[in-house]
């Protein structure tokens, strides 16, 4: 690793016009992620209850923060220079394990999964400490700082894998709080001082197509996840309807994403005084709503092609409405980055679930397959909606 500190060669040529593509490596090791986030919804499926979604929830934001830490490392560093390829298939390897014991989390794999996300957390500032050298002093010191944090809170995530029940979930729920909370603050640490969003020299369409690429990911899954399960099931017309409502329904949300605000981002972080600031909230803590909503879809959409008809549990009503609602929510909120206010069509479609919602809470109007085709007509109102405010211009660009 020594060696390391006398190269600045480590870091991306910003010169370069190939300076903010996505390389190979960086996909490859995005694979992971596909096996993570089915390993989520699978995990989801078997535990439809609160509890179940709470913990559940405390995996996935281990996850986001496993996949989304190493893209701002892979931001600054050349992932085609050798030791930057090794650290990532060393972060690969370790989110396959961290992926490999999702479904046990809460139970005999939370040491495994717990020393697998500290392994990452510890192992990633390490390598960029190390590599960064003298090529750029003020990034070192924060991720000096990064690595502070990331000490704190590895107490808290194996003194969590070693505890039980309630007292397991508490002290994951305060490792993930030193996690996420600390970067909204500069990084803030006794004696190491704090860091700058200015002073975070990002590359904004790396990060808005590393993202982008997240959300494609989510998005196959949830295709996935139709189809084989739609394989498993007998042809009837419920089934086929259910079929064609959870395909829609992941094209629209696709839509929505990359018809205007992925690329309009894009260009926004780009040309901004502190790019720093805009993709810590866009793409660091905004994202997560936008990719849950997408993993709560394909849990619903799963739920409902093996139970189309009957009552609406409530399980079952949190997850159809609740889907679109996050991906309306989190995708809203990215694009008012980038624009004067939230998008009405966006608030338009979260109105009406709301109703949705309300209307068959109160008199269970609908079975578990009309209250799907009703969320998916939802997403595509406000995107026919969004369509027309824009006279017809939201076209999603080739690129992505």
């Amino acid at each position: 690793m020594a060696s390391l500190t006398s190269h600045a060669g480590f870091l991306r040529d910003k010169a370069s016009a190939a300076a903010s593509r996505v390389a190979p490596v960086e996909l490859f090791f995005d694979l992971v992620f596909v096996f993570a986030v089915t390993q989520l919804s699978h995990t989801l499926v078997a535990k439809m209850t609160p509890q179940g979604a709470v913990e559940t929830g405390i995996l996935f934001l281990a996850v986001w923060w496993t996949w989304i830490c190493t893209s701002w490392v892979t931001n600054w560093l050349d992932p085609d220079r050798w030791p930057v390829r090794m650290f990532l298939f060393a972060a690969m390897l370790g989110g396959l394990v961290l992926s490999a014991a999702i479904p046990d989390a809460f139970g005999k794999g939370a040491l495994v999964f717990a020393a697998a996300h500290v392994i990452i957390l510890i192992g990633r500032p390490l390598f960029m400490i190390c590599a960064l050298g003298e090529a750029s002093p003020g990034n070192k010191r924060n991720f000096q700082r990064i690595l502070a944090w990331a000490s704190v809170s590895s107490t808290f995530w194996i003194a969590g894998a070693l505890a039980e029940g309630n007292a397991r979930l508490m002290l994951w729920c305060l490792a993930l709080v030193l996690d996420y909370g600390p970067a909204w603050f500069g990084f803030r640490f006794p004696g190491l001082g704090t860091s700058s969003t200015a002073d975070w020299d990002i590359d904004g369409h790396h990060l808005s197509e590393r993202c982008a690429l997240f959300v494609i990911i989510a998005l196959g899954e949830s295709l996935l996840m139709t189809g084989a399960t739609a394989q498993k099931l007998p042809v009837s017309v419920g089934t086929l309807t259910a079929f064609v409502s959870a395909f829609l329904s992941t094209v629209t949300m696709w839509w929505l994403y990359f018809a205007i605000g992925a690329e309009r981002a894009t260009h926004h972080i780009a040309h901004s005084d502190d790019p720093g600031r805009l993709a810590r909230a866009g793409y660091t803590y905004l994202h997560i709503v936008i990719v849950a909503g997408i993993i709560v879809a394909a849990v619903a959409d799963e739920l409902v092609l093996a139970h189309p008809a009957g009552h609406v549990a409530t399980s079952y009503l949190l997850a159809i409405v609740g889907a679109p609602a996050l991906f309306l929510l989190g995708n809203g909120a990215f694009k008012s980055l980038s624009a004067p206010n939230f998008p009405l069509s966006h608030m338009i479609g979260l109105g009406l679930l709301a109703a949705i919602a309300a209307a068959e809470y109160v008199m269970h109007l609908f079975s578990p397959l009309g209250l799907s085709i009703a969320t998916t007509g939802v997403l595509i109102v406000a995107a026919m909606w969004e369509w027309r405010s824009l006279g017809g211009a939201a076209v999603p660009a080739a690129s992505h």
